[in-house]
């Protein structure tokens, strides 16, 4: 019983510090009020939590030779990637690229607070990861995927939709959000490495009586005081893959599901059936 109580306490502290990165205008909106009841509600499990307000410290979306103090390595040839990661190196990284870094690098866990926009991040979001994520620091071509550089840390996305869920479906109108979420979970966050929790989606909070919204934070405060122990999505593993061949899933594997019913995920479907809910719940 001890051991047990030991572990609990373990498990409960295990993650203390949280960082939302948050996009949007306006205090008076709808994740506004998810953001602040995500602060609250870590906070009352001894969190520390720090918030990456976007708009209001007028984050650049642009990733440009200004994100660099000093010269260049080459200027008649402007790499991004490149020269940030020698910049990253060199601690030549602009300041509000630097205090990004500093936070993600802090925390152990990240949620991403936005409204979507045509079926993506709004563009001050899309810049934070193209600024902030940079070679070197979130990614290399050997550590990616799933021995990515921060597969100690765990992140979710958190959003609102301005579409109705039934929209979202495999026979609506918008297409099925597990596509949608694909090029988002696998080719930002997962390819960092992180851990990708299942995403909070609240579905067309502006179409729906004020009671429905206050439903949805309080389901959003109820899932955060469980959220440190959430089983995270599946991806397949970077040693499915053949590096030699293209990064080709190896012929083994292929061979393991040649007679199974669905794909191994959204994105790598082998021309079958669709994974059920692959990008939306943890587990399936």
């Amino acid at each position: 019983m001890l051991l047990f109580l030991l572990r609990r306490v373990k498990m409960l502290h295990a993650v203390k510090k949280v960082l939302i990165v948050y996009a949007h205008q306006s205090s008076g909106s709808f994740n506004a009020a998810a953001k602040d009841t995500a602060v609250e509600a870590l906070k009352a499990q001894g969190c520390t939590v720090e918030v990456s307000d976007l708009y209001a410290i007028k984050f650049k979306a642009t990733a440009t030779a200004e994100d660099i103090t000093g010269d260049v390595k080459n200027a008649d040839h402007f790499r991004y990637a490149e020269e940030t990661k020698l910049a990253w190196e060199e601690g030549k990284l602009s300041a509000d690229i630097a205090e990004e870094q500093r936070k993600l690098t802090w925390a152990d866990l990240v949620i991403f607070q936005f409204p979507m926009y045509w079926f993506t991040v709004p563009a001050i979001m899309k810049g934070w990861f193209d600024r902030v994520l940079t070679l070197g620091y979130a990614f290399t071509q050997e550590k990616r995927y799933s021995q990515g550089l921060f597969k100690g840390k765990k992140v979710m996305l958190s959003f609102t939709t301005g579409s109705q869920e039934s929209m979202f479906s495999a026979d609506g109108i918008n297409g099925d959000m597990n596509v949608t979420l694909w090029p988002l979970q696998n080719g930002i966050l997962h390819y960092c490495g992180f851990q990708v929790l299942a995403p909070q989606i609240f579905w067309a909070p502006s179409h729906v009586p004020s009671e429905a919204r206050s439903a949805m934070l309080e389901g959003w405060r109820t899932r955060l005081q469980g959220v440190m122990q959430e089983k995270t999505l599946s991806f397949t593993p970077s040693d499915c893959f053949d590096g030699e061949k293209g990064f080709q899933l190896k012929p083994e594997v292929h061979e393991q599901h040649a007679a199974t019913e669905y794909g191994l995920t959204a994105g790598i479907h082998l021309g079958k059936v669709l994974p059920p809910n692959d990008q939306m719940k943890a587990g399936v």
